[in-house]
């Protein structure tokens, strides 16, 4: 009889996926963290990981875990693993779109709204026990009607964030390198190809861009210099596709009049000059965090091991 095969799942997932999921070929499952795996005398086994978008897998995981069949990454990003080599060895690679896609948006408009209404500042004068009562020009912020939300990215959050934003009476344009009808269709957006002309027309920027060599650093410090002076600039993509220390300059400076921020270069770690600045509303990488999004990602990330193992094609494989 061949020895058993098996599943290794982020330990962080055993709330979500129960104590002892089932698998095909009657694989078990490992709760263990792609580096660090089930061990030595068990690594030949393994013939899935379903990592967390904060675990790499790349050449040192592969060569650990020879046998390896697919790679089902709970979240949609891809920033964390080496696709090319992972795919070199006809191994499948899947994500979880979609089921992410309206709790992120969400979190996306919670943003602009702490960041225009200024409610950082606000919960800290009401926390503080200084506040000396209300009065006509305390604490104003920017109205959203009228306004206009430029979004970087048109896949499928930066389109749900369009279509909300619209509700607040907002006009929208987009900028992505190829255009969409979805966006145009559902949010009324209007394309800019040009991202310059997008910032500097934008009252809001909210980015949905994955993390790519291309995209890796495309707000500096020049780009946010040709943002609208008093605008604000909303990020739930990755933390990497901006220039923090610039942003940090860009709102002590007041070129930009505030922030909200999911998502940071080298997380867990928030840069203070962040996190202190009052004009900067941060939150830890909350995206998809309800109770419905993150068990459909761990139900999808399972159903998409469980076809590969099946040999049947993946439910929602990375399109490279």
């Amino acid at each position: 009889m061949s020895e058993q095969s098996i599943v290794l799942v982020a330990p962080e997932l055993l709330e979500l996926s129960g104590a002892a999921p089932e698998w095909p070929m009657g694989a078990a499952t490992a709760f263990a963290s792609p580096a660090e795996g089930p061990g030595l005398e068990f690594n030949a086994r393994v013939v899935a990981v379903v990592p967390l978008v904060s675990q790499a897998v790349g050449k040192p995981e592969l060569d650990r875990y020879p046998a390896l069949r697919v790679v089902a990454n709970y979240g949609v990003g891809t920033d964390n693993l080496d696709i090319a080599s992972i795919r070199s060895r006809g191994i499948e690679v899947t994500n979880t779109p979609d089921v992410l896609t309206d709790a992120t948006a969400d979190l996306a408009i919670a943003l602009l709204l702490a960041a225009a209404r200024r409610l950082r500042e606000g919960l800290e004068l009401a926390r503080c026990g200084e506040w000396d009562g209300w009065r006509p020009t305390q604490l104003l912020g920017m109205g959203l009607q009228g306004k206009v939300l430029g979004i970087l990215g048109a896949g499928r959050i930066g389109v749900a964030t369009a279509r909300r934003a619209r509700a607040f009476g907002m006009e929208i344009v987009y900028w992505d390198r190829s255009a969409s009808s979805r966006m145009e269709a559902e949010a009324g957006a209007t394309r800019h190809e040009r991202l310059e002309s997008l910032l500097a027309l934008s009252d809001i920027v909210s980015v949905h861009v994955p993390l790519t060599p291309e995209t890796e650093g495309m707000l500096d410090a020049e780009r946010l210099a040709a943002m609208k002076p008093g605008s604000i600039l909303v990020n739930t993509a990755r933390g990497a596709v901006l220039d923090q220390a610039a942003v940090a300059e860009a709102l002590r400076s007041g070129h930009l009049a505030g922030a909200g921020l999911d998502v940071f270069e080298n997380e867990p770690e928030i840069p203070a000059e962040l996190r202190e600045l009052p004009t900067c509303f941060v939150l830890p990488h909350l995206g998809s965090a309800t109770r419905e999004a993150r068990k459909a990602m761990w139900e999808l990330a399972a159903a998409n091991a469980r076809a590969v193992l099946s040999g049947s094609e993946p439910l929602t494989p990375v399109i490279a």
